[in-house]
């Protein structure tokens, strides 16, 4: 998987977005820089999740210009989890991952993430915002929702995990290969049915690394309508986990 330079052989990484149109141009741009540096062969696929604005548009006449930049996309908005699925199933890399394109996260995380993948030959590399070497900042409501829903997942799933929900996360193509076919959940509730669906599967070497987020200044954040939305997505979250549960329970 590794060369002599210590870069992986190759590497996939996909970026879900929707609604994206005023960030989407210099997400890519970032990420792609940070991706240069940690494989030999590496494509970043955008997976445009739902045609409502020019984010389609923009990605594909960035990726006119660039060798590695790949655009994917469907008119319907379908989900995150669908989105990174759909990626999954473009990527040709050794090792696959996904990163939210707000740049909420730092792209610079992917290389702690890639770090502790080669270290430990790991199966799966989490972000974590509860890794004691992360820098987050987060909205208060935002960190509530967050610690409520850890809580709930320990208590369903006891992953082993102090987050399971950061949007940085990378796989050996063989656990993405296995897995793949038996996961269904389209929304934000699609990293813990993965991570289950990896466990369950045999896969444990499962770690975590420190990446960094900030979310203080994101005006996205700041209305009420985004915080009703917050909330929508969030209750979702919790309908689609609780019946992650009892569908695994059966």
């Amino acid at each position: 998987m590794n060369n002599d330079s210590g870069r992986l052989h190759s590497l996939s990484i996909i970026v879900p977005a929707y609604r994206a149109e005023e960030f989407i141009v210099p997400s890519l741009v970032k990420i792609e820089n940070v991706m240069r540096g940690l494989a030999e062969s590496y494509e970043l696929i955008c997976v445009v999740d739902g045609g409502v604005d020019k984010t389609y548009a923009l990605a594909a006449n960035l990726a006119k210009k660039s060798r590695t930049i790949k655009v994917a996309g469907y008119s319907q908005n379908r989900g995150k989890g669908y989105a990174v699925r759909y990626g999954m199933k473009l990527a040709k890399g050794e090792i696959l991952g996904f990163i939210d394109a707000g740049l909420e996260i730092d792209p610079k995380s992917l290389k702690n993430l890639i770090e502790i993948q080669k270290k430990e030959n790991a199966d799966i590399v989490v972000g974590s915002k509860r890794h004691p070497d992360s820098i987050v900042q987060y909205p208060v409501l935002r960190q509530i929702i967050s610690d409520v829903y850890y809580y709930l997942v320990k208590l369903l799933f006891n992953p082993k995990l102090s987050d399971t929900q950061a949007g940085i996360k990378i796989f050996k193509r063989g656990v993405i290969k296995k897995i793949l076919p038996g996961l269904h959940i389209d929304g934000f509730a699609f990293d813990i049915e993965m991570l289950t669906q990896a466990k369950n599967s045999g896969f444990n070497e499962i770690y975590e690394a420190p990446i960094n987020v900030s979310m203080v200044n994101s005006e996205k954040s700041s209305t009420i309508d985004s915080w009703s939305k917050l909330l929508l997505a969030s209750l979702r979250m919790f309908y689609d986990t609780v019946g992650l549960f009892f569908r695994l329970s059966r």
